[in-house]
């Protein structure tokens, strides 16, 4: 046994304790190296950056001034025009020592530590010095967040507060921060959110301005009032704690509504209206780009609008000239894509647009009205494709009686007939479900999806519903489809597989002299032959299938319709509430689509009511195909180049197939809807009937369909000579009396609640 000596302990312990102090001071002499370089690296102070709020150019595709962003949207306050009690509220709320410390608050620093350390939520540490000289020299995103840049901070809020006052820094603040709706500085938000300047406003009304620049588009009180009225209410509550108000002057502000004494919005712009909705997406992509304010940084900004095309899609939407709208009421929504690089030329997500309001929604970018059938060709059949299960064009399918995979739930065709074997071409120019499931189910989910994500479009939970809907389970813009998210997939059919994220900025040149060019990356999302037997599919839906509205003579063209449905508890409500019943006007529906594109464009269109639950019928559902029509045409005036067959496919009697491989079609139906044969197709080796397809919908889906469904659909069955509005009413009353179903997997004992969709109509 070693026995140590007290003596030899304590030096051990002495030589333990240098050591650590070395190290300590090692880290020191290099953090303050560090620090030293940062300073020396960091922006020189300027009153100009403080005080001064530049405005930022905005180009179209040509080169022509299209905007001036942030030029009249703001009015300065002087030191001796701030009430006091906005005073108190700013400090209260953003930092509560600001009269105390000199630019950074070590209290505040080390609180925010804990309180992130033993919390579940985070706190800032910054000063308002520090908020102030990140508004004026750097980005407010998380990913400028680095050591470097509170390095930067740090010193230049020392600095300012060397050389200028309090008073001076405060005011350099209000006078500053964005306030939402486009507006910058609290004097301009009182003014244009209340009439009134800031020493006419009432506690309730400066706390509410205090405390929206945090979030200023979550605490907008026109759009987001609850959400307002909370973040003022805990503004009023730092108040009273730290002794600013009584607490009967508290109460009382805490009892007025957040509106209380909102003005409706006027805005004055710098840019023509129809170009809103896209200067919206071109501000969201700077600050993704460059993680700085448009308004405020004096950016030269190159978009590629296409001005001429914008404008004209503006009248196609807002004036009867070109489409017959049912009303005034009627929404669309479109997205126009560069298919070679990915480029937005033209977006409109509204019709009769407010002109008070200024970047509000973009119904073009969101991803909340369903896509129906326009997902087939990119999650069903080009999936099936890509990976070699389907070969052929000409490839057989059986459009029988089918149930959703794993469950006891039948499937519908919109007209509720089957046609039994055809190829995939015909089943996807007449927009047949159950051979879209089929291709899903043979393909499988996870393919699908990988498909899906290469083409910009994703899933929380890819269920075989998604087969013929771009519905998901959770409530979330980064999930599901939007005109913007179809075009660009679409675009990728049209290039030969490669995919290209949508772009709304080519050039930024920054006020410093510098400049940054946005060249478009494309990735590969399929194979090449893969884009040219989904092309070839998507012409004959044009020429021959369901989307004969959207041709142009005989332009080379390729495109899918898509009509969502209703569920028979819906039906009833619309029924109650307007007197539609499908049985006199036909087929209604929430949501009408067409994607199309010639070898060059793209072009997604949505067509709806804000109200869902207000109808498209009749005419009103083939206008999405028409706007398409009437757009392609001013862009192409009417030619377009055809695709080129690339190498790895042959064509025989019209159907293409990968080379090494040869139909193993079976006979199936042709195009003609009004052939002899219609009630009685040989499915397997079994006949079925459309009676006994009736029969089968009573029994199997329950409550499903309503009785009058079937009764139809028997009736429809009886005669050759029905018409399209007949068989489109036919549809129409079959349609899923529920969003959802329980379905038991056959393989398990487990059950999964999914979204349910009966059927697609298509006229």
């Amino acid at each position: 046994m070693i026995t140590i000596k007290s003596k030899s302990l304590l030096n051990l312990i002495k030589y333990a304790v240098g050591a650590l102090l070395s190290f300590i001071i090692f880290l020191v002499v290099i953090g303050a190296l560090v620090f030293g370089f940062f300073v020396l690296t960091a922006p020189s102070l300027s009153e100009d950056k403080l005080r001064a709020v530049n405005s930022s150019l905005v180009f179209d595709s040509e080169g022509n001034q299209i905007a001036d962003l942030g030029a009249e949207q703001r009015e300065s306050v002087t030191a001796d025009s701030i009430p006091i009690d906005l005073v108190n509220a700013v400090t209260a709320i953003e930092d509560r020592r600001f009269f105390e410390h000199r630019g950074i608050d070590i209290f505040r620093i080390l609180g925010s530590a804990w309180h992130n350390l033993t919390s579940n939520t985070t706190q800032g540490g910054s000063t308002l010095d520090q908020q102030l000289i990140k508004l004026a020299y750097f980005s407010t995103t998380e990913r400028d967040q680095n050591l470097k840049r509170k390095a930067q901070e740090a010193w230049l809020s020392l600095q300012m507060e060397k050389k200028y006052t309090k008073q001076e820094i405060l005011t350099f603040y209000i006078n500053k921060v964005y306030m939402g709706n486009g507006y910058y500085g609290m004097r301009t938000a009182a003014k244009n959110y209340y009439g009134k300047d800031l020493p006419e406003l009432s506690i309730a009304q400066l706390a509410l301005l205090a405390g929206i620049p945090q979030a200023p588009s979550q605490y907008d009180p026109y759009t987001n009032a609850e959400t307002a009225q909370a973040r003022r209410d805990t503004v009023l509550s730092q108040m009273l704690n730290y002794g600013k108000i009584s607490k009967e002057v508290y109460e009382e502000a805490l009892a007025t509504p957040v509106t209380d004494g909102l003005k409706p919005l006027q805005k004055k712009v710098s840019y023509e209206k129809y170009l809103d909705n896209y200067l919206k997406q071109v501000i969201q992509e700077v600050e993704e780009k460059t993680g700085k304010d448009i308004f405020t940084s004096g950016l030269k900004v190159y978009t590629n609008v296409n001005s001429n095309l914008q404008s004209y899609l503006w009248d196609v939407y807002n004036t009867y000239d070109y489409i017959a709208y049912p009303d005034d009421e009627m929404q669309v929504a479109s997205t126009i894509m560069d298919v070679n690089t990915g480029q937005v030329i033209a977006q409109l997500g509204a019709r009769n647009q407010n002109d008070d309001i200024s970047f509000g929604t973009n119904q073009a970018v969101l991803t909340d009205r369903d896509w129906a059938s326009t997902m087939k060709p990119i999650t069903d059949y080009g999936p099936a494709l890509d990976s070699g299960v389907y070969t052929s064009t000409a490839q057989s399918t059986n459009d029988s009686i089918y149930y959703w995979p794993g469950t006891y739930t039948q499937v519908y065709n919109w007209d509720r007939q089957y046609y039994g074997w055809m190829t995939i071409q015909t089943a996807l120019m007449q927009s047949r479900n159950i051979p879209a499931i089929r291709a899903l189910e043979a393909a499988g989910l996870e393919t699908s999806l990988k498909f899906l994500n290469k083409l910009g479009i994703d899933y929380p939970e890819m269920l075989y519903s998604n087969a013929i809907s771009s519905n998901t389970t959770v409530n979330d813009s980064k999930y599901g489809a939007s005109s913007e998210k179809m075009a660009a997939a679409y675009a990728a059919f049209a290039n030969g597989g490669t995919y290209y994220k949508p772009q709304y900025v080519n050039k930024i040149e920054f006020n410093d002299g510098s400049s940054q060019s946005y060249k478009p990356e494309g990735s590969r999302a399929m194979k090449e032959t893969t884009a040219y037997m989904m092309t070839d599919m998507l012409k004959t839906v044009l020429t021959y299938g369901t989307g004969t509205e959207a041709a142009i003579g005989s332009m080379p063209q390729a495109g899918k319709t898509g009509t969502s449905n209703y569920s028979d508890d819906e039906l009833d409500i619309i029924a109650a509430e307007t007197g539609l019943y499908t049985q006199n006007v036909g087929t209604i529906a929430p949501d009408s689509n067409f994607v199309g594109y010639t070898s060059q464009y793209s072009m997604a269109v949505w067509t709806g009511y804000k109200n869902r639950l207000t109808p498209l019928y009749g005419n009103g559902l083939k206008i999405s195909a028409q706007i398409y029509r009437t757009v392609m045409y001013y862009l192409t005036g009417g030619y377009s180049d055809d695709w080129e067959m690339p190498e790895g496919l042959y064509r025989s009697n019209g159907m293409l197939y990968l080379d090494g491989y040869s139909t193993n079609n079976r006979d199936y139906y042709s195009n003609s809807r009004a052939t002899n044969n219609r009630s009685n197709h040989t499915t397997s080796s079994t006949t079925v009937t459309t009676n006994e397809i009736s029969s089968s919908s009573q029994n199997e889906t329950s409550s499903s369909s309503k009785e009058s469904s079937s009764t139809s659909s028997s009736k429809a069955s009886e005669t050759d000579t029905e018409t399209e509005d007949e068989l489109e009413a036919v549809a129409s009353t079959s349609i899923a009396s529920s969003n959802a179903t329980t379905r038991e997997n056959t393989s398990s004992s487990a059950t999964e609640t999914v979204p349910f969709y009966e059927e697609e109509i298509e006229e």
